[in-house]
């Protein structure tokens, strides 16, 4: 396609290779002709008349798709599916006559749609992997370093780097558990007919209803699935997109909600995504340094996840059997649901492996709002002292509303730490303070809990999806 037509940003600047080909038209046109030849290998089998080399004439042209026949032919008779059984046909005189064999287009589309989200799924699931395999060793590296925690994203007790980052894997721990469920549940249309009734296989069978629910079992067998669906209209249910997309939409909100966090550390100035040596921040500002990886996974995480809303109507809306009024939405929001994901997991998994820590601004940035946190530890010393407890902590709140007023009224240094040793109530003196200005004394359990999830629940998924491990990513723009 030249520079005069639209084309999809999806494609140019943020799927996978790997992902825009399980949404390409040689994977899917191909899928179909696979799925012509179970068909016709399985009904061989059932008893019907159909000759080993009908099905060999059909192999051999599985991949080698005549496309601008199926073209021409689609102009004429505005259907995709027959044009195709055309098209092939052409291409296997022989085996013309029994090409899609008692079957509707759903045969070929919905067991297709079935395989490539199948198939896609096992993209993001091997990115999501890496992408917590990432965080998992960012975790470990930084499991001591203290920092600020927030609330309301204002100061509170302190943490560690290294545990805040178990709070992002978390969220993607779950999304990979909702992933590997829906996946295990996938099954296939198989060849349910016009309204899901297998009305025209009955007949083919000669009434025989064993053979046609035989031949459903045959098909998935043969598709490497375990089953198909129970029970269908036309159609398989619609839902199962919507179950499909909204664990992609899960991912989206996690990917979202760590792009959020990595933008307001880069404006603390605490932890910055990658920054090439030759990368622009700004055209007009030079000296920026801006977040465009993080900005880019939020960008599109909220693509998608609006997209989740597109299957659930779709669902919602199938009247009785089928209606068509899916076919357009599906192309679209399924396919560019899929590929916006697997972008996103593509720059976590950039941004993860190229975290830059400051420790000397985390540090700054604790020592500020330390001493508001360390009064309880002070007003308990100052009562081992001999001090009396409520007076104290009337005391220390008056001392810190005016360090407070100080900081944001004057713009200087906190300097509760002064005024404490300075007031005879307090029996102590600045060195004796600075005591308590350690900041691993205010972590808590923070370290020694990112070693139990790493151990306990990290290590366990990493082990069970070794052969996954490894996945690196390159970022177009």
């Amino acid at each position: 396609m030249g520079t005069d037509s639209y084309t999809s940003p999806l494609a140019e600047r943020y799927a996978s290779k790997e992902m825009q080909h399980i949404f390409s038209q040689d994977f899917k046109f191909s899928t179909w002709r696979k799925l012509w030849v179970a068909l016709a290998e399985s009904e061989k089998e059932l008893g019907l008349a159909i000759t080993d080399e009908q099905i060999d004439e059909m192999k051999a042209h599985i991949y080698d798709i005549n496309y601008d026949v199926a073209k021409a032919r689609e102009k004429e008779v505005r259907h995709d599916v027959m044009s195709h059984v055309y098209a092939y046909g052409v291409q296997c005189p022989k085996a013309k006559g029994i090409i899609h064999l008692g079957a509707t287009s759903c045969y070929v589309g919905d067991n297709t749609d079935i395989i490539i989200m199948s198939e896609a799924l096992k993209i993001i699931q091997k990115k999501l992997v890496s992408v917590i395999s990432e965080l998992a060793k960012f975790a470990a590296k930084e499991k001591n370093q203290a920092c600020l925690a927030y609330t309301h994203y204002q100061p509170a007790q302190p943490t560690t780097l290294g545990k805040r980052a178990t709070l992002w894997m978390n969220e993607f721990v779950m999304d990979l558990g909702d992933l590997e469920y829906v996946q295990s549940t996938l099954k296939l249309l198989g060849c349910k007919g016009t309204t899901g009734t297998q009305a025209s296989f009955l007949e083919l069978f000669n009434g025989d209803h064993e053979k046609c629910e035989k031949l459903d079992q045959m098909i998935a067998d043969r598709m490497g699935f375990k089953a198909c669906y129970p029970v269908s209209g036309q159609t398989y249910s619609r839902k199962v997109d919507t179950r499909v997309i909204n664990v992609l939409a899960g991912i989206a909100a996690s990917a979202h909600k760590f792009s959020n966090d990595i933008r307001l550390l880069q404006h603390e100035k605490e932890v910055e995504e990658p920054f090439e040596k030759s990368q622009i921040g700004s055209s007009a500002m030079a000296y920026k340094r801006n977040p465009m990886r993080d900005e880019r996974i939020a960008s599109l995480s909220r693509f998608v996840m609006a997209d989740a809303m597109n299957p659930a109507m779709t669902s919602a809306e199938q009247w009785f059997e089928r209606t068509l009024d899916d076919s357009a939405n599906k192309r679209l929001s399924v396919a560019e649901g899929f590929l916006a994901t697997d972008g996103i997991l593509d720059l976590m998994l950039n941004v993860v492996d190229g975290l830059v820590v400051y420790p000397k601004v985390i540090e700054k940035h604790l020592r500020a709002e330390l001493p508001f946190m360390a009064t309880e530890n002070i007003m308990m010393d100052a009562v081992k002292a001999g001090g009396d407890r409520q007076e104290l902590h009337e005391r220390i709140r008056e001392l810190s509303m005016a360090a407070g007023r100080r900081v944001k009224e004057e713009g200087a240094d906190n300097d509760l730490l002064d005024r404490i040793a300075a007031d005879p109530m307090f029996h102590t003196t600045r060195e004796q303070l600075e005591k308590n200005m350690d900041p691993n004394r205010y972590v808590g359990r923070a370290p020694q809990q990112v070693d139990s999830y790493l151990e306990h629940v990290i290590r366990p998924i990493l082990e069970s999806h070794r052969e996954m491990l490894g996945v690196k990513a390159d970022i177009e723009v």
